[in-house]
């Protein structure tokens, strides 16, 4: 039966043969018959029934609903509701972590670690070309010093900003009168001697996933190119309050998918001819072209990771948990994570001291210790290396006293796809889009045509999608019906499927602080796991022609130029501080991460 008429009637003669208790339900057969029958049309053609709004309570016998039909519409849901169900990458949950932590290392394990910059020492550069590459903890030692003002800073990166964005597409919108503004306050804050701490003044670009009172927020999408939250993200608010200056909503790709969005691409300002993928695709441009002196990126799988080592920058994406989500766009509860994208590694342990730890507005958050140690003896680390790790980045560290454990694979449970449980909760954090969406193009929710066969299934942000509708605008994503055709006994099996691989990272970790890999390596695996990875640059050179996320290209790429070369530093559970610290030693012993583009 393919049509509503063929399922109503059989079900009328289902219930017409059912057995029924009249006393139960206050009516006769006839009418239970003619209510259900109703009712079920109402779900069948996509319509509420009159009759059942306009009668509440009605006795028995009469010509109103029985009570059972009397249901209120369910509530209507946007993008940001949280489920009631929460990831914990700890295996055995958050509680037990908590109490672990506290039997070691007391109560004042909670509070929030201090950070410093190192003063400046020397010269400051005379060129604002040079002063824009410099690293933020560097800009944050010269505005505590009174060496450059937060209003000069604001003005170098915003007069690189208006000249480079036509060629980079990294900003959506540029914030000037504001920014200005707040450049101002921080610098009259310090001349009355309030100082807020190492982000006082510095200017920043936030990922256009965030909400910010006043300005738009566009995921990406021409259909909010114009759309304006009345709010400000959780992330936003902490980095004002210490003092940093927003002066750009920075690109994403198309719903935090790549780097495509409804202006253009998003470039690599290192080669032009490429994207810079994504979907943190404007931090990361952003902050490799000199633009800002930090930004803010997510990432649910490879979208800090993959666009941080397409431009040639440092990132962290941090423990999952660890900093709030609330006033992001969701793509998943249970796998996005925000993290810096920045000129160096202590940048990153700069900001992330300031926006980690508990927001009761998002239910995932823990407050774990976090203090980076820039003089930290990587001989004291139990740190893995597996036969594709970079070897320049291997030989340095060894050079440091690094003794690597060898490593082989990684744990794999069978019966997980790629992207785990992704379809579903994307699909459900976009609901209320698709339905509009849906009646827009004239695509039936309840008749979706065959999914296609998946590629590799590596889990990545850019996986198989539904196909797409001829009559769909250029931003339709079908990916998010994909999650509609699932069971939820399926999708309850993949989840208990990934509590089994959790347990079994957590085996194959229990002896290491952090391991390095390939620059790739496993990105789908910790989108699922929750584990911590710092990006770094190790080599300067031409780099591998790619795709989106590391995969060959389909088409033959264009000749590429030098440019910083990047692999990843993956650490244990909660281990963010100490692998930033072990990029940090690397860095210092490397000059690649004082290169910067000629724009």
């Amino acid at each position: 039966m393919s049509n509503p008429e063929d399922l109503l009637e059989q079900y009328q003669t289902d219930l017409e043969s059912s057995d029924f208790d009249a006393e139960k339900f206050g009516i006769d057969r006839r009418q239970f018959v003619f209510f259900s029958l109703a009712a079920a049309a109402a779900s069948a053609l996509g319509v509420r029934p009159a009759l059942a709004e306009s009668s509440r309570g009605t006795a028995s016998g009469s010509l109103g609903a029985p009570q059972f039909l009397q249901q209120e519409a369910p509530l209507l849901l946007g993008n940001g509701e949280a489920p009631a169900l929460q990831f914990q990458p700890y295996p055995g949950g958050t509680g037990a972590l908590m109490e672990k932590l506290v039997r070691q290392r007391g109560a004042a394990a909670f509070d929030r670690g201090t950070y410093e910059p190192e003063p400046w020492t020397g010269a400051v550069p005379a060129s604002d070309d040079d002063i824009a590459f410099l690293p933020a903890h560097q800009l944050s030692a010269l505005i505590k010093s009174r060496r450059i003002t937060s209003a000069r800073l604001t003005d170098i990166y915003l007069t690189r900003l208006k000249r480079l964005n036509p060629t980079l597409l990294c900003a959506v919108t540029i914030m000037e009168s504001p920014a200005r503004a707040e450049a101002a306050r921080a610098d009259a804050e310090l001349a009355a001697g309030h100082y807020r701490g190492p982000l006082h003044g510095l200017p920043y670009g936030v990922k256009d996933l965030f909400a910010t009172k006043g300005v738009p927020t566009t995921w990406g999408a021409k259909d909010f190119e114009n759309h304006i939250i009345d709010m400000d993200a959780e992330v936003v608010v902490r980095l004002r309050d210490a003092g940093a200056v927003l002066i750009a909503k920075l690109a994403t790709g198309l719903f935090a998918q790549n780097d495509q969005w409804f202006r253009g691409r998003t470039n690599n300002p290192w080669n032009l001819s490429q994207g810079s993928s994504g979907s943190s695709a404007g931090p990361a441009s952003a902050t490799a072209a000199g633009c800002v002196a930090f930004a803010i990126g997510t990432e649910t799988s490879g979208s800090i990771v993959s666009p941080a080592i397409r431009c040639g920058v440092s990132a962290l994406r941090p423990t999952f948990g660890s900093v709030s989500r609330y006033g992001g766009m969701v793509l998943a509860w249970s796998q996005d994570r925000v993290g810096p994208i920045v000129r160096t590694s202590e940048d990153a342990a700069m900001v992330f001291n300031v926006i980690h730890g508990v927001d009761e507005k998002d239910p995932s958050t823990v407050t774990m210790p976090f203090q980076f140690n820039r003089s930290i003896d990587v001989r004291a680390l139990r740190i893995g290396v597996d036969d594709k790790a970079p070897k320049e980045l291997v030989d340095k560290l060894k050079e440091l006293g690094m003794k690597p454990v060898t490593i082989g694979a990684r744990p794999t449970v069978p019966g997980i796809s790629g992207s785990g449980g992704l379809d579903v909760e994307d699909s459900a954090a976009f609901d209320s889009y698709v339905q509009i969406k849906a009646k827009e193009i004239g695509l039936d929710l309840n008749n979706l045509p065959p999914l296609p066969v998946r590629g590799s299934g590596d889990g990545r942000d850019n996986r198989a999608a539904a196909p797409a509708n001829p009559m769909a605008p250029a931003d339709w994503n079908p990916r998010f019906v994909n999650g509609r055709r699932i069971q939820g006994l399926e999708f309850l099996q993949t989840e208990r499927r990934r509590y089994v691989l959790v347990t079994r990272w957590a085996e194959f970790l229990k002896d290491l602080d952090m391991y390095i890999g390939s620059p790739f390596a496993d990105i789908g695996a910790n989108a699922q796991t929750g584990h911590p990875s710092a990006v770094l640059p190790y080599k300067f050179g031409v780099p591998q022609p790619v795709g989106a996320r590391g995969a060959a290209p389909t088409t033959p790429a264009p000749q590429l130029d030098p440019q910083p070369i990047c692999g990843q530093i993956i650490g244990n559970l909660y281990n963010d501080d100490l692998i930033l610290s072990v990029a940090h030693q690397f860095q210092i012993h490397d000059d690649t991460v004082r290169r910067h583009p000629t724009l």
